[in-house]
């Protein structure tokens, strides 16, 4: 089963997509937009840059845990990673992102 996109609207009318893995995981969550076209084009962006091995960084958080973000041409982040216990957890959910995040499919659920 291939990933898939989801765009969602929070409750103060802003929106954001995670970017979710054949087995309904959690992958890669972007950052809130203001506008709907502005997610899309975040979602655009994954699906250009998430096959390019140089746009990951590899960070470790103040607890220790490991996480990644992904990052547009440009060096901005396009989305972040949950935390993992190892970094070997990390590249795998990297890898993930790179097998899954080429995927055209969205699923819609702002309602709008």
């Amino acid at each position: 089963m291939a990933g898939h996109f989801e765009l969602s609207k929070s409750s103060d009318g802003q929106f954001r997509f995670v970017l979710k893995a054949g087995n309904g995981e959690i992958i890669l969550t972007s950052e809130l937009y203001k506008a709907r076209a502005a997610a899309e084009s975040g979602i655009a962006s994954v699906q250009t840059n998430s096959p390019l091995a140089e746009r990951y960084e590899k960070k470790t958080a103040s607890n220790g845990k490991e996480h990644f973000n992904l990052k547009a041409a440009n060096h901005q982040v396009i989305g972040t990673s949950q935390l993992y216990a190892s970094a070997a957890s990390r590249d795998a959910g990297i890898e993930s992102v790179r097998q899954n995040g080429a995927t055209t499919v969205v699923k819609d659920l702002t309602g709008t």
